[in-house]
């Protein structure tokens, strides 16, 4: 009896695992990928895998392909799903794979490519495979050429061999072009390239922090506008360094305790290691700050300027690309040291966002923008262009959504660093590693790749 009862709880286990095999081994399995919208939050489905069934371990083939922007913060969500199917095999067929385009010739060759037997077939070696070849049209309409099927066992016989097959079009019922294969692999490659923020910047004129009128006020419901513009820009480019530590300084105040100016502290009060951990670490440095120094003018920016060159001066072989954000919100009382400091920028790795805050014109700042007129000093003109202004007013939203105008905010100061990035390494000759071959998502001619569905 207690060797029964010893044996009654493996039984049951056992016989929970293979009823869980059977039940898991019925249903289909698919993968959904959800974009988020920008103001609203809202979950959008965007695309979703083929189907999958038996297998407890799906290996989708279907890719999804979307648009990236650099400037955006683009969030996604993968739901896998299960479903039970309520059909048998019903003749069907789903994708496997497309080929790449191939373009301005009627005699085709396709490059190799690899897919593995349980998404080709399933497992099952003389499941019907269909290959169909379409000529590309620009307006989306491409014409259908012809189809033939095989059989995983048909294609894997003769391996050193070629195999024709003659493609026919089902309609006309005539047989059109022959298409030839051999089993051959194929090794991606990828490359990284690392862009790295060096310096977070504020610029305080004046104004007690303490008085609503001050856009540095710290009200207990909302972000002032130094502060949404940090987050709109910092959330998103903060995911483009390795290890999120940011050097933050601030200019245009008086420190204690003496109450000397100077353009060019650390607002985490550590002028040894200004370094902050992340976007929400500068946040905390800039409202400590705010606690201890006197905001005070004028508005010098070359001092911040210059010791971020000096940083970028000293990493010239691409491995890192600096970033100066610098918030402001008064007029720029070094104008021509500012030139002469960007002239000299523009020949290292680095950009200079400016976000302008505030009712003010920004007439000297928007000169700094080099996008109608390249800056230059002392009749030297800048290399490249590498100073994006905005005005954070232009992109406010009016009905008050925050969330919405920091987008807004961010896509526009954003929009110029993948070009200013690249600039730089094209003159340098500055190349990446090996990368996969580009996606190109209008086929001239190519076959479409599917298997017949199984269905419990």
């Amino acid at each position: 009896m207690y060797f029964l009862g010893f044996l009654m709880p493996c039984f049951l286990w056992i016989l929970t695992a293979v009823l869980l095999f059977f039940l898991f081994s019925f249903l289909l399995t698919v993968c959904v990928l959800y974009t988020q919208g920008i103001a609203n939050r809202e979950w959008r489905e965007f695309s979703r895998t083929e189907m999958i069934n038996n297998t407890l371990n799906p290996d989708f083939v279907r890719k999804f392909i979307l648009d990236y922007f650099f400037e955006e913060r683009q969030n996604l969500r993968f739901d896998l799903c299960m479903e039970k199917p309520l059909i048998n095999e019903d003749g069907s067929f789903t994708i496997c794979h497309k080929t790449e385009v191939v373009k301005n010739t009627l005699d085709p060759v396709w490059q190799a490519f690899k897919i593995p037997v349980k998404a080709l077939c399933n497992g099952d070696y003389d499941r019907s495979i269909k290959v169909e070849v379409y000529d590309w049209d620009r307006d989306g309409g491409h014409d259908f050429i012809g189809e033939f099927n095989t059989s995983y066992r048909e294609m894997s016989r003769g391996q050193s061999q070629f195999h024709s097959y003659e493609v026919r079009h089902v309609v006309a019922g005539v047989y059109s072009h022959t298409l030839t294969h051999t089993p051959t692999r194929i090794v991606k490659q990828a490359h990284t390239l690392i862009l790295t923020l060096s310096c977070i910047v504020f610029c305080w004129i004046s104004g007690n922090p303490s008085q609503p009128t001050s856009l540095h006020y710290m009200s207990p419901y909302q972000l002032n506008a130094y502060a949404m513009a940090l987050r709109a820009v910092g959330e998103i480019i903060q995911d483009y360094d390795s290890d999120k530590m940011f050097p933050a300084l601030g200019f245009g105040a008086k420190l204690p305790p003496d109450g000397r100016v100077s353009h060019e502290f650390a607002l985490n009060g550590n002028p040894q290691n200004p370094y902050c951990s992340g976007i929400e670490g500068v946040m905390e440095a800039y409202y400590q700050s705010l606690k201890s120094v006197r905001l005070y003018g004028p508005t010098h920016f070359s001092p911040v300027i210059n010791h971020v060159a000096r940083y970028a001066q000293s990493v010239k072989d691409g491995s890192q690309y600096f970033i100066l954000l610098i918030i402001s919100d008064g007029v720029i009382t070094d104008m021509a040291q500012t030139k002469e400091s960007i002239v000299n920028a523009a020949t290292l790795p680095m950009s200079i966002i400016i976000v302008g805050v505030g009712p003010a014109e920004f007439n000297e700042m928007i000169e700094l923008d080099g996008d109608e007129e390249r800056i230059s000093s002392q009749g030297r003109f800048a290399e490249r262009d590498i100073v994006q202004f905005v005005p954070f007013r232009d992109y406010i939203d009016r009905r008050g959504n925050h969330i919405l105008s920091m987008a807004r905010l961010a896509k526009e100061v954003l929009a110029e660093i993948p070009d200013q990035f690249l600039s730089y390494m094209r003159t340098r000759c500055i190349k990446p590693g090996p990368c996969p071959p580009a996606y190109n998502p209008a086929p001239a001619v190519h076959p479409l790749l599917t298997r017949r569905v199984s269905r419990i």
